[in-house]
């Protein structure tokens, strides 16, 4: 006889809840784009992505700690990206790989735990590795490679920072106030 881990195993009110988050978070991100421009267009215009990101992030981390699954976070962040695109955001569909970007930095920082971890613990692993792997991305797409080392230096504190911050302390907030309301079940 076959049994079924039911924490590891989707729900409807899983998919739901995993909805919910992609379309909150794909209006957020396209509206917070705006935050990026302005800054973009002052002399803090090097600084902008790093000093912003860390919002951009919020899906994925908010998506594996209400749910609890393998996979959420990927797929919440990804989804995320997907709305903003629908939205007809300014980077189009690169924010697809955007989001599968940013999904895998927030996944692996739950699998570091060996998905056993959805708090704190998972969070902090889930800026880590959101930072590591999207300061190597932009390295890549953004020409991160022309920066001198003190200013990569400074960008890679600012943007663990601004993940640390909005996708992992206020993050860990909005779960605990979604979780307070009893709709996540036990």
């Amino acid at each position: 006889m076959q049994t079924v881990d039911h924490k590891r195993h989707w729900t409807l009110r899983d998919v739901i809840f995993l909805a919910i988050i992609a379309i909150f978070f794909g209006i957020i991100y396209q509206v917070w784009s705006y935050a990026y421009y302005v800054l973009a267009a002052t002399p803090l215009k090097p600084f902008a992505n790093d000093l912003t990101l860390g919002v951009w992030i919020m899906a994925g981390p908010l998506a594996g700690v209400l749910l609890k699954k393998p996979g959420a976070g990927l797929l919440g962040e990804l989804l995320a990206a997907t709305v903003e695109m629908l939205l007809f955001s300014s980077w189009g569909a690169a924010d697809l790989i955007t989001g599968v970007t940013q999904g895998a930095g927030a996944e692996l920082g739950f699998a570091t735990t060996g998905y056993r971890n959805w708090g704190a613990i998972g969070l902090f692993f889930s800026t880590l590795w959101s930072t590591i792997i999207t300061f190597a991305w932009d390295w890549f797409q953004s020409g991160y490679q022309d920066y001198h080392f003190g200013l990569l230096v400074i960008l890679f504190i600012i943007r663990f920072i601004s993940i640390g911050f909005f996708a992992g302390i206020l993050v860990n907030w909005i779960a605990k106030l979604v979780q307070q309301t009893g709709m996540m079940g036990k």
